[in-house]
């Protein structure tokens, strides 16, 4: 009997939530340490650093960009660690699963309008300019198709979905011809995705792009980015024969090899954000399985949990706070507690002290909650 409840207990791994909460920590300011320290020491190291604080314009890939699809991994990797299979299972056991599941993807559409402030002037709105679009719809799709394939295929079938997207997207955005511009056309009006955009996506774009970031068809190879984080999660959940730091080795090599392969394959289907190119799920997944892999050996493996500390506190209610971000003026929270204290500094640290100010006030909100044992699941 203890055996079968061991079984029944999720796996709960630390550098999961660590690297979660340091994927979050760049959007909730931290992006703009870099400027600040910049300012504060006119180091022209601090303005390389700032500069991949910034989203590539169309082609190419900055560390910014990363923040996204990491985000996409690592929900894969919680499936992964836990894969259970429900076709085996009577209705009557999977009808509470399959109602949270569906439960979460609209919750998660509603809140990514909601983040969006997507209905414009507000309530009521005009539902044809409401943006539908957003991260946490495509963080919801990925979720949900990802975790429709663990709980009904088996991981042979997922590999061959994956590689399926994987190279389909790319053939299609790379062959399929699209009405006035031909095939093979990555510009942003116009690509295959720009045409599905404007014909199917209701409501409006962002910033009224003929190709929005979270549009249709670039949902899909987002898919890719959960499937790679559940093959993640099936390896580290399992005891290697040659230990952890074997696991750390491979998690990184991969990595590597990966990344690699991506940015081969810019040569001909360039990396790209906001079309999610399938050299852009290569690169990212590589990144993805780079971090996790520091982040395991760190946490998981070192047990060095007072270093990674302040990241496991956001990564806990990661979502929560990134929806706040949206809808509270932290900036106005943090100039009223801190804002004499940054204006009696000199100058050159004022940008840099104000966004110190700007994470603590969040940061302790989170810490509060944490200790209290409030996690807010969506």
């Amino acid at each position: 009997m203890q055996a079968e409840q061991a079984k029944m207990v999720k796996p709960r791994l630390m550098s999961l939530d660590a690297l979660r909460g340091f994927d979050m920590f760049w959007i909730l300011g931290g992006e703009a340490l870099f400027a600040g320290l910049f300012a504060l020491t006119s180091w022209q190291g601090w303005r390389i650093a700032d500069a991949q604080m910034q989203h590539s314009q169309w082609h190419g890939f900055t560390f910014y960009d990363l923040i996204f699809p990491l985000f996409i991994f690592l929900s894969g990797v919680a499936l992964g660690l836990s894969p259970k299979r429900l076709d085996v299972l009577p209705w009557s056991a999977r009808w509470p699963v399959y109602r949270h599941a569906v439960k979460r993807l609209l919750l998660l559409l509603f809140l990514g309008v909601l983040y969006n402030h997507g209905w414009g002037v507000g309530v009521p709105a005009a539902l044809d300019d409401v943006r539908y679009a957003s991260v946490l719809g495509r963080i919801a799709f990925a979720w949900f198709f990802a975790a429709i394939l663990v709980w009904h295929t088996s991981l042979r079938t997922q590999i061959i979905v994956a590689l399926g997207l994987l190279i389909g997207y790319g053939a299609m955005q790379l062959l399929l011809p699209v009405p006035g511009s031909g095939a093979g056309d990555l510009s942003m009006a116009g690509s295959i995705n720009a045409y599905v955009d404007s014909h199917f996506l209701p409501g409006i774009t962002y910033q009224g792009r003929a190709t929005d970031p979270e549009g249709i068809l670039s949902t899909l190879p987002a898919v890719i980015n959960a499937l790679a984080g559940v093959f993640t999660g099936h390896f580290i959940v399992k005891t290697h024969p040659k230990g952890e730091w074997a696991k750390v080795a491979l998690l990184l090599l991969i990595g590597v090899s990966v990344l690699t392969l991506g940015w081969w394959c810019d040569g001909f289907l360039p990396v790209n954000k906001d079309l999610w190119t399938s050299s852009f799920v290569l690169v990212t997944t590589g990144w993805s399985l780079l971090l996790l892999g520091v982040f395991y050996a760190l946490v998981d493996v070192l047990k060095w949990y007072k270093l990674v500390y302040v990241f496991v506190v956001i990564g806990c209610n990661a979502i929560i706070i990134y929806l706040a971000s949206s809808l509270v003026k932290w900036d106005y929270i943090a100039r009223s507690l801190f804002g004499g204290l940054v204006d009696a500094l000199p100058i050159n640290a004022q940008i840099l002290a104000a966004t110190l100010a700007l994470l603590l006030v969040q940061w302790l909100l989170l810490f509060w909650m944490y200790k209290r044992d409030i996690f807010i699941k969506v």
